[in-house]
């Protein structure tokens, strides 16, 4: 999700030629919407996922986010924080990491600072991640977990359980497995694809799993631009899907 509020026309006019170059390569997706997607992305950014604008609009700062996980709150230290009892400090390093993105509305910040302002908010959040990412179990239990985990943290005002918020902190740490759900933008550029993905919007298993197939189909029809994880991916339903790229 870029800060910007409007690409530049003239990167537009210049990305037309590559990306009618770039096509549809043959055995790849070739269902009108698949390949109008397709042509959409590469009008913006002609190098596909190494274009220096790309990198810059979109990919730059989430990478940024998840290096900064890597090094504050990987796996070891989360665990050995989880034995420190230092629950707190968990819920604080991932709050903190998340704040320096755009991804979550400010509603959705400030309700998940409310919630881990207490003790017993903060261990269940810290155990909770923990699970989800690290704990090696299948997705669907540990996803669904996750989700009852939030639906349960202490809440002031604006409610805390979100696909936003469920799927920011699993997309951060873990992008090699996780995708990051903006509902309306994902619903638009799902059906700009021309893909079937099955949306409720209470967090749930089924939808996250219908979203995950999604991110194989993109996979499968995106290998000749090489995307790197979810990232890419992600990025790649937003340009269809945001209005930033009307």
């Amino acid at each position: 999700m870029a800060t910007h509020t409007s690409p530049a026309s003239t990167l537009r006019r210049s990305g037309d030629r590559r990306a009618r170059r770039h096509g549809s390569p043959r055995g790849l997706a070739s269902s009108a919407g698949a390949t109008r997607c397709r042509k959409k992305f590469l009008r913006f950014f002609p190098g596909g996922f190494t274009d220096e604008t790309y990198l810059d609009w979109e990919r730059g700062y989430k990478e940024a986010a998840h290096q900064r996980w890597l090094a504050e709150l990987d796996r070891a230290t989360h665990r050995r924080l989880l034995r420190e009892r230092a629950f707190s400090e968990i819920a604080r390093r991932a709050v903190t990491i998340e704040s320096r993105t755009n991804l979550l509305f400010s509603f959705e910040k400030m309700a998940l600072r409310d919630a881990v302002k207490t003790p017993a908010g903060a261990e269940a959040f810290a155990a909770g991640l923990y699970e989800l990412l690290w704990s090696g179990r299948r997705m669907q239990t540990t996803f669904e977990h996750w989700c009852a985990v939030v639906g349960e943290l202490p809440r002031r005002q604006t409610r805390v359980l979100t696909w936003p918020l469920v799927t920011v902190f699993g997309f951060l740490a873990r992008p090699d497995v996780h995708f990051f759900l903006k509902p309306m933008v994902t619903r638009l550029a799902a059906e700009q694809y021309g893909a079937d993905f099955r949306y409720i919007s209470r967090p749930n298993w089924h939808t996250y799993a219908s979203l995950l197939e999604l991110t194989e189909q993109l996979r499968r029809d995106l290998r000749d631009l090489r995307p790197r994880d979810m990232i890419d991916l992600q990025s790649f339903l937003w340009v269809q899907g945001s209005s930033e790229y009307d």
